[in-house]
Order: C-alpha cells, then structure tokens, then sequence
C-alpha cells in the first residue's frame, strides 16, 4: 500500500532551489499562456498537485455513491409533496420554475460535492464530511485537467515519476457526455448546437474560452454568450445571433432572475422545450444548502432506509435550518436557538442560496456578540447552521525570493459527481485562512492525482 506521507516527503525532497525555479518558470508560463486565472489572480501557486492513493480515492467513491441515493430520494419527494418542498425554503420564482415537468431524469447532472477529506489508516479511521452540494454550476473541471497537464510536465515530475506511478483525474470529457445525454432524453435529435452562457465580467470567464475550444475539437459547434445577447423568437434560442439547442448553463439560476425576471429569453424558451437547458431549473431544490438540513433532519429519517441513514450519520455534518424550535442534536432534544447560541465554537451559519463564501460565519472566528447577531439576522432570511467539521491541512512546497518555502495549507475534497450517481475527478483547494474558497480569496487550486508507488 502507498504510503502518501513518504510520498510527499519524497517529492519535496526533489525540489532544491533550482528545480524549485525551474519547474516554478513553467508554472507560471503555462498558466499565462492558458489563461489561468481567477479574475486576475493565477489559479495555482504552489509547486505540487494533491495526491490520493488508490485506497483513498475508492474510498471517496464508496461515500459518494452512499450519499447520492439520499438527495435523490429527497427531491423527488420534494417535487411530489408541495409541503415537504417548504422545507427547501425555496423563492417564489423557484417554487414556478421547479414545478414545471423534468427535462430528464437527472435534475443535476453535472454536479461538485464539497467536503473534508481527513485519511486515516483505514476505511474505518478515515473521516470524511461533505458540507456543500454545488448541484447548480459546479465550475472548475476544465481549470482542473489543464493544471492537471501543467503539472504533469514540471522538471520535478520527471524524477519523481521514476518511483511513482501518477493517475491524472480528466473531466472535460464528462462534461461533454453529460451535454449529449441530457440532450437525447430531453428530446434533441440533430447534433447539439452548445451555448456556454455566463456573463462576460465573471472572473470564470477563461475557463468558458478553454471549453469552447474543447468543445469545437469534438467537432461540435459552439458559443460563449452572455444572457443579455440572447433572443428568443419563432421556436428558437439565438445566442449572439446564432441559433443554439443546448445550453452549458454556467450563470447563476438566481443571477439570471435577478437582472432578467421570469420573462428573460432563455428562461421562456426553456420552459417552451425549445432549447435543452444542462442544468435544468430542479437543480434549485438541492442546490440550495437547506438540502443538508432535510437530509439530515430527524424529521425526515422516514424517507431513508438503514444503510441511507448510516450514510448520513457517517458522511453528513448535523444541519438545520435556524429557526425558533426543538429538534434532536446527538440524540438529545435541545432547544436550537439557545443551543446554538452558547456553543458558538462548534458551528457554522451559511445563508442557504449564495456562493464564494458570502454571509458564512465561522462560529469560532467571532467573538459572541457577533455570533449573537449572525443568529437573529439568520432568523430574517433562509440559513443553515452546520456543525463544525475537521480541516485537514498538509505540507505544500511553493517558491519565493530564490528558494523553496514549504508550508502547511488547509485544503478541501472536491469530488465531481454526474447524472446525481458516481464521482470522477476532484477539485482540491488550499488555504491558509478556514474558509476555502477561491472567490473568497481562498488561496489555490492544485490538481489531483491518484499515485502508486512503482
């Protein structure tokens, strides 16, 4: 079995200064060559990708495909019963938009679970908790395989291959997949025409430019175009003019009513089966991070059976929505709001429909006159409370002023899900502050590779 500790020991040991320059040149080059960048900030900065054994990346795969039945079971309970759906807390406009009939069967097909990944020696030792279910756009695969291929190449992966045996982890191609099925059950028939729609000032926008070109490589034809370019007339969707049949929806569900309303172009001619939509508008029960709190909620055990409820009990973190009302903490009933308010170190509040890490409050990072007063403003609109997980950290080598500098950086697990079913691949972030999000500020993104020694 690797031993991921020598592994890394090893790797750090190959890079003395001049390989540390070396292989830090490339980095930079390749990124600036590729467009690699958030916003303005380049997406990489250190000097070595995450590395998986073979046992721990099985591992993730097992507790994906355990949890993965419990959402689905949620939401499709939520679409048949309007009163389990509050539980959601969804818009007005989302409760239309969700009740209108499944384009296909998958309502997020093309989804990233966020979590934290602490390996132990053993299935049994390992800890593992996902906390965030990105099931509306999840960005980053493209940025991913292309660090992926950056890093394959530095100097130092020549002396370290030598030893071990590296995976990459590719996704472009599931994206892709993912695009033509949807579009088959949906009903298209000729060859997809693809729309990649965001808006032109995000700071995501590169990644759309390297998809485009994946995508016209694959022989398809393709746009970028942002929601104010499109039109809607005669049966059809035109982006920038051009006549489409499957949008890559990269905006914001929320984004797109707020600045466009119910009677925006894409949102009619979705609803009118004119154009196929990946992902659809369902992807908005789950999306949101009240999901946690239903799956995890004693209130809906009925839905489970015994081995979804260990999953859960295994795999998710205890979430509620933040209201005035009693509900059970590790098997004890407790008041929550009291409850919450004097154990202000073991949680976190997140507001349940934004993203990057805005309005989240680490109950540990405050003092608790401002815990007090996240809890009462959580009371005016839609908030989860999370209970504290563990943040593992490991040694990552970057470079600096001439030479090495090797240091601790908090990182999370990533996993990429599709048609709501199996992982493949991983987006990994590094941090040296506790929120790890790279539209927070949140540090890097490195690659993953899944190693084995020769």
């Amino acid at each position: 079995m690797t031993d991921l500790n020598k592994a890394i020991a090893y790797y750090h040991g190959l890079l003395d200064d001049e390989m540390a320059r070396a292989s830090n040149e490339l980095l930079e080059e390749q990124q600036q060559r590729r467009g690699l960048f958030f916003g303005t900030r380049p997406l990489c900065s250190v000097l070595r990708p995450r590395f998986l054994t073979h046992a721990q990346y099985r591992y993730l795969q097992h507790a994906i495909g355990a949890v993965m039945p419990v959402f689905a079971k949620a939401h499709a309970a939520a679409l048949e019963d309007a009163t389990f759906r509050q539980e959601f807390m969804l818009a007005d406009w989302e409760e239309k938009l969700v009740t209108l009939p499944m384009p296909y069967r998958a309502s997020s097909p093309t989804a990233r679970m966020d979590s934290f990944f602490v390996p132990g020696t053993s299935d049994e030792t390992h800890v593992l908790k996902f906390t965030e279910y990105n099931a509306e756009t999840p960005a980053g695969v493209s940025y991913n395989d292309a660090l992926s291929e950056i890093m394959a190449a530095l100097p130092v992966m020549r002396k370290f291959e030598r030893l071990y045996e590296m995976r990459p982890l590719p996704a472009k191609h599931h994206v892709l997949h993912v695009l033509n099925e949807s579009y088959r059950q949906w009903g298209g028939r000729e060859r997809p025409r693809i729309c990649i729609l965001d808006w032109k000032e995000v700071p995501t926008y590169s990644e759309f430019v390297q998809f485009d070109q994946y995508f016209k490589e694959q022989g398809y034809d393709c746009i970028i175009a942002d929601p104010r370019e499109c039109d809607y007339r005669d049966g059809k969707l035109y982006a920038r003019g051009y006549s489409v049949n499957i949008i890559y929806k990269r905006v914001l569900i929320t984004e797109l009513i707020e600045r466009g309303g119910l009677d925006h172009p894409v949102v009619r001619a979705v609803n009118e089966h004119a154009v196929c939509m990946v992902n659809p508008f369902h992807c908005k029960i789950l999306h949101r991070k009240t999901s946690f709190a239903v799956v995890s909620d004693e209130t809906s055990a009925k839905l489970f059976t015994a081995d979804e409820l260990r999953a859960i009990e295994q795999f998710i973190p205890w979430t509620r929505r933040v209201a005035e009302r009693f509900t059970v903490h590790a098997g004890k009933r407790v008041d929550m709001l009291p409850f919450i308010t004097q154990t202000k170190d073991n949680f976190v509040l997140k507001p349940s429909d934004e993203y990057g890490g805005k309005g989240i409050v680490l109950g540990w990072t405050v003092d608790q006159s401002t815990w007090e007063t996240a809890i009462k403003d959580a009371l005016k609109t839609p908030t989860i409370v999370q209970e504290r997980v563990s943040v593992p950290s490991e040694p990552y080598p970057g470079y600096r002023d001439g030479h090495v500098h090797i240091a601790e950086r908090m990182l999370d697990t990533n996993p990429y899900v599709w048609y709501g079913e199996y992982m493949s691949s991983c987006l990994t972030r590094l941090s040296t502050s506790a929120l790890l999000n790279v539209t927070a500020g949140g540090g890097s993104t490195v690659p993953t590779f899944v190693i084995e020694e020769r």
